[in-house]
């Protein structure tokens, strides 16, 4: 009896190369449903690290 290969098949083989391919090229897979992020958001993580002239010790002179 032979065997028929589905398109199912066909479609989870094709996603497993990719993948594998990607993870090679990369190094780690990449992920293709993350959001964007509009640049407009208030996000006080990134301003924080963005500003690194932040004196940690402030001096008073009299």
């Amino acid at each position: 009896m032979k065997k028929r290969i589905t398109q199912d098949d066909y479609i989870k083989a094709n996603r497993k190369a990719s993948r594998e391919a990607e993870i090679e090229m990369y190094g780690h897979p990449i992920c293709h449903k993350r959001v964007h992020q509009s640049k407009k958001v208030y996000n006080r993580k990134k301003i924080k690290a963005a500003n690194k002239e932040l004196p940690y010790f402030l001096y008073c002179f009299r």
